[in-house]
Parts: C-alpha cells; sequence; structure tokens
C-alpha cells in the first residue's frame, strides 16, 4: 500500500500542450516524458456498493503489464486528495477477487458477495508524464507530472479526460499547491477533485457525484482559528464541486449555489476582527470581491430573467477558460494550508483566535446585531440594502455554528434573517417596503435576537 497525495486539475487541449512546453516544468524536468497508453477497466456491484463505500476497483493494461488497483476512502480538501492505494501485478487481465481481503478492503463491504463484482465503465487515455524535481529550502521537492488525454466510457456515452495530474513522491504537500499555482498564472487550471472513476459513475448515473461535503463539526470548544478553517476549506471545496457541476450540466441552482458559497467565505473571513488583521486578508479579499462583483448581479438578474439565465452557463464556460478561477482556488489553499490569516497579527488577536466558539460567537452576533440597528430600518426600509454585508457575517456564522449557542428560538431567529436577506437584495417596490417592515418587526420580536441585543 502507498498514499497517494495529489491534485487535479482539468484543461483544455491548449492548455495540455502548452504545459508540456512550459518553461517551469521544462527546467524543473528531470526524465522528459514518458508517453503511455493506458487502458482501464472500472468493476463494482449492480447496486454500486463499491463506490457507495467510496471505493474505487480497477484493472489497467499499462503496455504489456496488468496492474489491479484499490483505491479506498480518503479525503479531499479543495482539490488536493490524500487516499490509499493498494496495486497488484496480474498475469492476465481478470480480477482476481481474492486480492480483496484482509487490511485493503473496507470493514463496511466485509458482507459483500464479491463475486456480484461485475464490469462497469472504461477510462482509456494517453498519458504523458514526467519527473519533477527542485529543492525547497533545505528540502528537495518530488513530483510526478501527468498530462492525460483520452475518454470516459460508459455504453454509447462518453466524457472527454483532459487533465493536468500532480502527484507527490517526495515533499510536503504545500509544495503541490506551490507549483500548481505558479504554473497558473498563465494558464487555466481548474482544481477539480472528481476522479476518473467518478467521472464514470456520474456517466453511469447522472446523480451519482455528490455535491455536498461532509459539514465541519464544530462545538462550544473548538477554538476561532480551527473552526474559520475548517468551514473555509469546506466552502472553497464546495465551490470547486459546484463550478464542475455546473460546467458539466449547466442547472442554474448550482451556479446560485456557487456564488452563496463565495458570498459565505467573505462573510466569514471579514468577521474575524484582530484574529485575522486586514493585511493578512487582503488578497483574499480583493480576489473573491472580483469575482463576486461580476458573478452575483447575474445571478440577481437571473432570477426573473429567463435569457439572462439561459446565457450564463457559457459565460461560466468562458470564465473556467481564464486563469482567474484556478488562480483563486489554488492560492486559496495555499493561504488556508499556512493558515495565513494568523500571519504577523498581536497578542490581542492570538487571544481571539484561540477563544473557544462557545464564547467568542454570542460576542460577534451581539456586537453586529447592535450594529445592525434594525430599528432604523423599520422606519427607512428602502435602505436596508446597505446592511448586507453585516447581515452576511451573521448569517454565515448562524448558518454553519449557531448549534454552538444557547438562545432559544435561535432556529428560527436563522430563518427569519434569510427571509431578511433576501428581501434586501430585492428592487425596490411599494410591495417589497412593506415586506422589509413586517420582516424587521419578525427579527426584532425574536427571542434570541432580544437577548443578543441585551449582551
Amino acid at each position: 500500500m502507498h498514499k497517494e497525495t495529489e491534485i487535479k486539475l482539468r484543461v483544455s487541449r491548449e492548455t495540455l500542450a502548452a504545459l508540456r512546453e512550459h518553461p517551469l516544468l521544462k527546467k524543473r524536468n528531470k526524465s522528459g516524458w514518458e508517453r503511455l497508453e493506458l487502458f482501464n477497466q472500472y468493476f463494482d456491484t449492480p447496486e454500486r456498493d463499491l463506490a457507495n463505500a467510496k471505493v474505487a476497483l480497477r484493472l489497467r493494461r499499462d503496455g504489456d503489464a496488468i496492474i489491479q488497483t484499490l483505491k479506498t476512502r480518503g479525503q479531499s480538501v479543495a482539490g488536493l486528495s490524500e487516499r490509499n492505494e493498494y496495486n497488484w501485478d496480474l498475469a492476465k487481465a481478470k480480477l482476481d477477487i481474492k486480492k480483496l481481503d484482509g487490511e485493503c478492503w473496507p470493514e463496511q463491504l466485509a458482507d459483500l458477495d464479491k463475486k456480484t463484482i461485475k464490469p462497469l465503465f472504461t477510462t482509456d487515455f494517453v498519458r504523458e508524464k514526467a519527473e519533477i524535481a527542485w529543492g525547497r529550502g533545505k528540502t528537495k521537492v518530488v513530483i510526478e507530472a501527468a498530462l492525460d488525454l483520452g475518454n470516459v466510457i460508459v455504453g454509447k456515452q462518453k466524457e472527454e479526460i483532459c487533465e493536468l495530474e500532480l502527484e507527490l513522491r517526495e515533499g510536503e504537500p504545500a509544495a503541490l499547491l506551490e507549483l500548481a499555482a505558479e504554473l497558473a498564472q498563465t494558464l487555466a487550471l481548474m482544481p477539480c477533485d472528481i476522479s476518473k472513476a467518478e467521472r464514470g459513475y456520474r456517466l453511469f448515473d447522472a446523480n451519482s457525484y455528490s455535491l455536498s461535503l461532509p459539514a465541519p463539526q464544530l462545538d462550544g470548544e473548538t477554538p476561532l482559528d480551527d473552526a474559520y478553517a475548517a468551514l473555509a476549506w469546506h466552502l472553497l471545496g464546495s465551490s470547486q464541486r459546484l463550478a464542475e457541476q455546473y460546467r458539466f450540466n449547466g442547472h442554474w441552482r448550482l451556479l446560485q449555489d456557487w456564488v452563496e458559497q463565495l458570498a459565505e467565505l467573505r462573510a466569514l473571513t471579514t468577521s474575524l476582527g484582530q484574529a485575522a488583521p486586514r493585511t493578512a486578508t487582503s488578497e483574499l479579499r480583493g480576489a473573491l470581491d472580483a469575482l463576486l462583483e461580476d458573478w452575483r448581479p447575474l445571478v440577481q438578474a437571473g432570477q426573473e430573467d429567463g435569457d439572462v439565465r439561459a446565457a450564463a452557463h457559457a459565460q461560466f464556460i468562458e470564465e473556467l477558460q481564464d486563469p482567474r478561477w484556478g488562480l483563486f482556488s489554488l492560492n486559496t489553499s495555499r493561504w488556508l494550508l499556512a493558515r495565513s490569516w494568523t500571519a504577523e497579527r498581536n497578542n490581542r488577536g492570538n487571544r481571539q483566535g484561540a477563544a473557544l466558539l462557545a464564547s467568542w460567537l454570542p460576542r460577534l452576533l451581539a456586537d453586529e446585531a447592535t450594529a445592525l440597528q434594525l430599528n432604523r430600518y423599520q422606519q427607512q426600509p428602502e435602505d436596508l440594502a446597505e446592511q448586507l454585508p453585516r447581515i452576511e457575517r451573521i448569517q454565515a456564522w448562524m448558518h454553519h455554528a449557531r448549534q454552538v449557542l444557547d438562545l432559544p428560538e435561535v432556529d428560527r431567529l436563522y430563518g427569519e434573517l434569510n427571509k431578511l436577506e433576501e428581501l434586501a437584495n430585492q428592487p425596490i417596490s411599494d410591495e417589497i417596503i412593506d415586506a422589509r417592515v413586517e420582516q424587521t418587526i419578525a427579527v426584532l420580536q425574536n427571542k434570541a435576537w432580544k437577548l443578543l441585543l441585551k449582551m
């Protein structure tokens, strides 16, 4: 067994060709490019028990070699994935189910009848790979770069494979992100943690690609730094999966959710006070602002305009053909991995970052609730939109961490504030003005809100 740590980057055919000749890869290429034709058969039960257990099983023909591979459940964070991989050399191209036992076989599949495992789909592609190596400080980094071009084939359906895979052989995971970010300065590289196997399952069943990542498990004893890190990784990873699926099928709701993930990430980042000095978050906030400035108005316009919705998918494809999205994703991953929001903060900021969520979050919400001055907007509802950034900060934390609050009616408050936020985003009309007044009153009368104002 070895542990596979890699990042997958979706590219165009033109970018694939450019990578082969990229000066950075040329300079660090220690082996030259080796060309391989890889034919892969994936297996599962008719009920897709292996996929449900996050297991991938394949036979690969690589020249004269036949390799059986089992990849087990791992973790994937914002495109950087890590999982266990087991490989066996076989004498012939026939699945050897006797190998699927002991340490490699997941406990949740212990009762599975392995005789029900059958061929499901193929992924056939040409791979050009090279060993990329350089010195990083006092340590050596070795990464296998693979340029893959081919197809996932399920019956009569197929999807093109066109991607760069960077797999860590020696060194720290941060080096993967650094190399990818350097390449993404001028090339459109889309971090994408959908594996070739997942693409096959998605063609087999369009609903099999899970958009939801496991929610971070936060409680009152979680330090603020850890809570922010968990939520930021979650939002970044979710935004990448939404981008991939919207690219794939163009369903409007996915674009709305993508914008919401980015808005929540910005709201959380700006809520940290001295735990995240503005100089430390400046680059991230600027990148988020640029994306939201372009896409939030389009999503808002598309709520009422079918032509806007119809045109949005082509515009999003253009976005992915530009380096911006990939560079944002990779730089944000690097920033989070290094916990760069903690850089150069003072002692008070360090204490705030170490504060437990149960004590820090009520104070934040109380301060924001007081500053919101909802009584004023009960009288001046036409101006409510000016408080959207504050409402978004409250709601981002309420969305992900309200379970740590010892307040009555907190779930109801979250729902009432959602309605208020939605009304604040809508264009002014007599009907909207009246609805804002009514909804402001509903929030002011909530027990949890009243207690926050008294803190």
